[in-house]
Protein backbone atom coordinates (compact mmCIF):
# COMPACT_ATOMS: atom_id res chain seq x y z
CA UNK A 1 0.00 0.00 0.00
CA UNK A 2 2.70 2.10 0.95
CA UNK A 3 4.80 1.55 -2.37
CA UNK A 4 1.35 2.58 -4.10
CA UNK A 5 0.79 5.43 -2.44
CA UNK A 6 4.36 6.27 -3.16
CA UNK A 7 4.22 6.03 -7.00
CA UNK A 8 1.12 7.49 -7.08
CA UNK A 9 3.08 10.68 -5.60
CA UNK A 10 5.56 10.27 -7.74
CA UNK A 11 3.31 10.60 -11.07
CA UNK A 12 1.30 13.83 -10.12
CA UNK A 13 4.88 14.90 -9.07
CA UNK A 14 5.97 13.92 -12.41
CA UNK A 15 2.61 15.46 -14.03
CA UNK A 16 3.67 18.97 -12.45
CA UNK A 17 7.12 19.12 -13.81
CA UNK A 18 6.13 18.63 -17.18
CA UNK A 19 3.31 21.20 -17.12
CA UNK A 20 4.98 23.54 -15.72
CA UNK A 21 6.15 26.72 -17.90
CA UNK A 22 9.78 27.59 -16.13
CA UNK A 23 11.55 23.92 -16.70
CA UNK A 24 11.34 24.46 -20.26
CA UNK A 25 10.60 26.79 -23.42
CA UNK A 26 7.75 24.69 -24.71
CA UNK A 27 7.08 22.61 -21.86
CA UNK A 28 5.11 18.90 -22.45
CA UNK A 29 1.38 19.67 -20.77
CA UNK A 30 0.73 15.70 -21.20
CA UNK A 31 -0.85 13.42 -20.67
CA UNK A 32 1.42 11.05 -22.38
CA UNK A 33 0.50 8.21 -23.99
CA UNK A 34 2.21 4.68 -23.83
CA UNK A 35 1.40 1.55 -26.21
CA UNK A 36 1.68 -1.50 -23.00
CA UNK A 37 3.39 -3.44 -25.72
CA UNK A 38 6.47 -1.73 -25.03
CA UNK A 39 6.76 -3.50 -21.43
CA UNK A 40 5.18 -6.83 -22.44
CA UNK A 41 7.55 -9.19 -20.72
CA UNK A 42 7.12 -6.95 -17.38
CA UNK A 43 3.53 -7.38 -17.73
CA UNK A 44 3.56 -10.61 -18.30
CA UNK A 45 4.95 -10.95 -14.72
CA UNK A 46 3.21 -8.59 -12.77
CA UNK A 47 0.61 -6.65 -14.01
CA UNK A 48 -0.16 -4.46 -11.52
CA UNK A 49 3.42 -3.48 -10.65
CA UNK A 50 3.95 -3.15 -14.42
CA UNK A 51 1.22 -0.48 -14.44
CA UNK A 52 2.34 1.31 -11.34
CA UNK A 53 6.06 1.61 -12.99
CA UNK A 54 4.34 3.40 -15.83
CA UNK A 55 2.26 5.92 -13.52
CA UNK A 56 5.64 6.91 -12.45
CA UNK A 57 6.91 7.63 -15.49
CA UNK A 58 4.33 10.01 -15.81
CA UNK A 59 2.69 7.96 -18.32
CA UNK A 60 -1.51 8.33 -17.93
CA UNK A 61 -3.17 6.91 -21.16
CA UNK A 62 -1.96 3.64 -22.12
CA UNK A 63 -3.25 0.89 -25.19
CA UNK A 64 -3.71 -2.24 -24.76
CA UNK A 65 -2.91 -5.53 -26.22
CA UNK A 66 -3.72 -8.84 -25.84
CA UNK A 67 -7.14 -9.22 -25.29
CA UNK A 68 -8.62 -12.63 -25.45
CA UNK A 69 -11.71 -12.33 -23.62
CA UNK A 70 -9.87 -11.61 -20.63
CA UNK A 71 -7.43 -8.48 -19.79
CA UNK A 72 -4.27 -10.54 -19.12
CA UNK A 73 -6.00 -13.36 -17.16
CA UNK A 74 -8.63 -10.38 -15.53
CA UNK A 75 -12.36 -9.73 -16.05
CA UNK A 76 -13.42 -6.60 -17.66
CA UNK A 77 -14.19 -5.26 -13.91
CA UNK A 78 -11.34 -6.24 -12.13
CA UNK A 79 -9.09 -4.87 -14.51
CA UNK A 80 -10.84 -1.35 -14.16
CA UNK A 81 -10.36 -1.85 -10.62
CA UNK A 82 -6.60 -2.10 -10.76
CA UNK A 83 -6.39 0.81 -13.76
CA UNK A 84 -8.58 3.04 -11.13
CA UNK A 85 -6.46 2.32 -8.53
CA UNK A 86 -3.16 2.81 -10.22
CA UNK A 87 -4.42 5.91 -11.96
CA UNK A 88 -4.02 4.64 -15.77
CA UNK A 89 -6.93 5.11 -18.30
CA UNK A 90 -7.30 2.80 -21.16
CA UNK A 91 -7.81 4.65 -25.04
CA UNK A 92 -7.23 2.33 -26.98
CA UNK A 93 -7.21 -1.52 -27.92
CA UNK A 94 -5.06 -3.25 -30.46
CA UNK A 95 -6.79 -6.68 -31.82
CA UNK A 96 -5.61 -9.32 -34.25
CA UNK A 97 -7.86 -9.98 -37.74
CA UNK A 98 -8.62 -13.19 -36.62
CA UNK A 99 -8.51 -14.14 -40.46
CA UNK A 100 -5.53 -17.07 -39.89
CA UNK A 101 -5.38 -17.22 -36.80
CA UNK A 102 -8.29 -17.96 -34.48
CA UNK A 103 -8.30 -16.34 -31.47
CA UNK A 104 -11.13 -14.83 -29.16
CA UNK A 105 -11.51 -11.24 -29.19
CA UNK A 106 -10.45 -10.86 -32.70
CA UNK A 107 -12.07 -9.19 -35.05
CA UNK A 108 -13.72 -12.70 -36.34
CA UNK A 109 -14.09 -14.32 -33.31
CA UNK A 110 -16.07 -12.62 -30.19
CA UNK A 111 -15.80 -8.91 -31.63
CA UNK A 112 -18.91 -7.76 -29.64
CA UNK A 113 -17.77 -9.36 -26.10
CA UNK A 114 -14.50 -7.59 -26.97
CA UNK A 115 -16.29 -4.37 -27.80
CA UNK A 116 -18.75 -4.62 -24.37
CA UNK A 117 -15.72 -5.40 -22.64
CA UNK A 118 -13.47 -2.27 -23.92
CA UNK A 119 -16.43 0.16 -23.46
CA UNK A 120 -16.81 -1.10 -19.88
CA UNK A 121 -13.00 0.04 -19.18
CA UNK A 122 -13.76 3.02 -21.13
CA UNK A 123 -11.69 2.73 -24.74
CA UNK A 124 -12.40 5.24 -26.98
CA UNK A 125 -10.67 3.10 -29.87
CA UNK A 126 -10.35 -0.14 -31.09
CA UNK A 127 -7.78 -0.87 -33.49
CA UNK A 128 -6.81 -3.66 -36.14
CA UNK A 129 -3.20 -4.07 -35.27
CA UNK A 130 -1.65 -6.55 -36.94
CA UNK A 131 -1.90 -8.56 -40.19
CA UNK A 132 0.43 -12.00 -40.02
CA UNK A 133 2.13 -13.02 -42.99
CA UNK A 134 -0.42 -15.85 -44.20
CA UNK A 135 -3.44 -12.69 -44.18
CA UNK A 136 -1.48 -10.20 -46.54
CA UNK A 137 -2.49 -12.15 -50.00
CA UNK A 138 -4.43 -10.16 -52.94
CA UNK A 139 -7.15 -11.92 -51.91
CA UNK A 140 -7.02 -11.48 -48.44
CA UNK A 141 -6.74 -7.24 -48.91
CA UNK A 142 -9.49 -7.51 -51.18
CA UNK A 143 -11.65 -9.05 -48.58
CA UNK A 144 -10.20 -6.89 -45.87
CA UNK A 145 -12.40 -3.48 -46.41
CA UNK A 146 -15.36 -5.57 -45.52
CA UNK A 147 -14.51 -6.97 -42.66
CA UNK A 148 -12.81 -3.39 -41.04
CA UNK A 149 -16.10 -2.25 -41.81
CA UNK A 150 -18.55 -4.36 -39.66
CA UNK A 151 -16.02 -4.64 -37.19
CA UNK A 152 -16.33 -0.24 -37.33
CA UNK A 153 -19.98 -0.48 -37.27
CA UNK A 154 -20.02 -2.87 -34.00
CA UNK A 155 -17.78 -0.45 -32.15
CA UNK A 156 -19.93 2.52 -33.19
CA UNK A 157 -23.21 1.17 -31.78
CA UNK A 158 -20.84 1.51 -28.00
CA UNK A 159 -19.81 4.64 -29.02
CA UNK A 160 -16.18 3.61 -29.72
CA UNK A 161 -14.21 4.60 -33.05
CA UNK A 162 -12.50 1.81 -35.18
CA UNK A 163 -9.15 1.78 -36.76
CA UNK A 164 -6.39 0.37 -38.54
CA UNK A 165 -2.93 0.42 -37.76
CA UNK A 166 0.12 0.22 -40.31
CA UNK A 167 3.39 -1.38 -40.66
CA UNK A 168 5.82 -1.19 -43.34
CA UNK A 169 4.21 -4.18 -45.90
CA UNK A 170 0.97 -2.43 -46.43
CA UNK A 171 3.27 0.34 -48.85
CA UNK A 172 4.44 -3.06 -50.42
CA UNK A 173 2.32 -3.37 -54.05
CA UNK A 174 -0.16 -6.24 -54.11
CA UNK A 175 -0.86 -7.46 -57.62
CA UNK A 176 -1.87 -4.03 -58.93
CA UNK A 177 -2.76 -2.37 -55.94
CA UNK A 178 -1.02 -0.93 -53.07
CA UNK A 179 -2.99 -2.43 -49.65
CA UNK A 180 -2.61 0.70 -47.25
CA UNK A 181 -4.36 2.93 -50.06
CA UNK A 182 -6.73 0.06 -51.16
CA UNK A 183 -7.76 0.48 -47.31
CA UNK A 184 -8.63 4.11 -47.23
CA UNK A 185 -10.34 3.88 -50.36
CA UNK A 186 -12.55 1.24 -49.62
CA UNK A 187 -13.59 2.23 -46.34
CA UNK A 188 -15.72 4.67 -44.91
CA UNK A 189 -13.88 7.69 -43.50
CA UNK A 190 -15.93 7.94 -40.54
CA UNK A 191 -16.47 4.25 -39.48
CA UNK A 192 -12.75 3.28 -39.93
CA UNK A 193 -9.80 5.72 -38.95
CA UNK A 194 -5.97 4.80 -38.92
CA UNK A 195 -3.36 4.91 -36.64
CA UNK A 196 -0.41 6.43 -37.96
CA UNK A 197 2.88 4.24 -36.67
CA UNK A 198 5.30 7.15 -37.93
CA UNK A 199 8.33 4.04 -37.27
CA UNK A 200 7.24 2.22 -39.74
CA UNK A 201 5.97 4.82 -42.17
CA UNK A 202 9.56 6.24 -41.79
CA UNK A 203 10.62 2.43 -42.33
CA UNK A 204 8.70 1.84 -45.59
CA UNK A 205 9.90 5.44 -46.52
CA UNK A 206 6.38 6.97 -46.76
CA UNK A 207 5.80 10.35 -45.62
CA UNK A 208 3.36 10.50 -43.53
CA UNK A 209 2.44 14.02 -43.98
CA UNK A 210 1.52 13.49 -47.43
CA UNK A 211 -1.35 11.05 -46.06
CA UNK A 212 -2.06 13.56 -43.60
CA UNK A 213 -2.73 15.74 -46.17
CA UNK A 214 -4.67 13.83 -48.98
CA UNK A 215 -6.95 12.24 -46.23
CA UNK A 216 -7.44 15.09 -43.85
CA UNK A 217 -9.01 14.00 -40.34
CA UNK A 218 -8.29 10.23 -41.37
CA UNK A 219 -5.77 9.44 -38.55
CA UNK A 220 -6.52 10.36 -34.62
CA UNK A 221 -4.03 7.90 -33.36
CA UNK A 222 -0.64 7.69 -34.10
CA UNK A 223 2.37 5.40 -32.73
CA UNK A 224 5.38 7.97 -31.80
CA UNK A 225 8.52 5.60 -31.97
CA UNK A 226 12.17 6.47 -33.75
CA UNK A 227 14.26 4.58 -35.59
CA UNK A 228 17.84 4.40 -35.44
CA UNK A 229 21.05 5.76 -38.00
CA UNK A 230 22.04 3.34 -39.77
CA UNK A 231 20.79 0.22 -38.26
CA UNK A 232 16.79 0.99 -38.31
CA UNK A 233 15.75 -0.66 -35.49
CA UNK A 234 14.00 0.76 -32.82
CA UNK A 235 15.10 3.46 -30.22
CA UNK A 236 13.87 6.10 -28.10
CA UNK A 237 12.13 8.80 -28.88
CA UNK A 238 14.58 11.43 -30.33
CA UNK A 239 17.37 9.49 -30.50
CA UNK A 240 16.65 8.70 -34.06
CA UNK A 241 16.11 9.66 -37.58
CA UNK A 242 12.20 10.85 -37.53
CA UNK A 243 11.67 15.04 -37.82
CA UNK A 244 8.80 14.91 -35.10
CA UNK A 245 8.89 18.25 -35.14
CA UNK A 246 7.73 18.34 -38.83
CA UNK A 247 5.29 15.77 -38.91
CA UNK A 248 3.74 17.17 -35.58
CA UNK A 249 3.30 20.43 -37.14
CA UNK A 250 0.99 18.51 -39.22
CA UNK A 251 -1.17 17.26 -36.67
CA UNK A 252 -4.03 19.68 -37.28
CA UNK A 253 -4.46 17.83 -40.72
CA UNK A 254 -4.02 14.44 -39.55
CA UNK A 255 -6.76 15.08 -36.95
CA UNK A 256 -5.02 13.68 -34.16
CA UNK A 257 -6.26 13.66 -30.37
CA UNK A 258 -4.11 10.95 -28.71
CA UNK A 259 -0.47 9.45 -29.61
CA UNK A 260 1.16 6.59 -27.73
CA UNK A 261 5.05 6.08 -27.37
CA UNK A 262 6.09 2.86 -28.45
CA UNK A 263 9.55 0.47 -28.58
CA UNK A 264 9.02 -2.85 -30.22
CA UNK A 265 12.16 -3.45 -28.68
CA UNK A 266 14.95 -2.15 -26.63
CA UNK A 267 19.20 -2.39 -25.96
CA UNK A 268 18.27 -1.32 -22.52
CA UNK A 269 15.44 -2.14 -19.97
CA UNK A 270 12.17 -0.76 -21.57
CA UNK A 271 11.21 1.71 -18.40
CA UNK A 272 14.46 2.77 -18.48
CA UNK A 273 14.14 3.73 -22.20
CA UNK A 274 10.44 5.24 -21.67
CA UNK A 275 12.25 7.45 -19.17
CA UNK A 276 14.42 8.16 -21.98
CA UNK A 277 11.66 9.49 -24.27
CA UNK A 278 9.94 11.26 -21.82
CA UNK A 279 12.37 13.44 -21.07
CA UNK A 280 12.53 13.88 -24.69
CA UNK A 281 8.89 15.13 -25.04
CA UNK A 282 9.20 17.04 -21.85
CA UNK A 283 11.03 19.64 -24.16
CA UNK A 284 8.24 19.37 -26.73
CA UNK A 285 4.65 20.72 -26.93
CA UNK A 286 3.37 18.24 -29.06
Amino acid sequence: MERRIFLKGLALGVSGLYAHSSLAANPYVGPLGVQLYTVRDAVAKDLEGSLEKLAGLGYKNLEIYGYNGTFFGKTAHEFKTILDRVGLKVVSSHHTSGIAIKSKGTLSDGWQKAVEDLHHVGAEFMVCAFLFPNERSADHYKALPSLLTSSGEATKSAGIQFAYHNHDFEFEKSADFIPYDFILQNTSPDLVKMEADLYWFGRAGIDPVAYFEKHPGRFPLWHVKDMEAGTKVFTEVGNGTIDFDRIFAARKAAGLKYWFVEQDMSKRDPFESLKISRDYLAKKNY
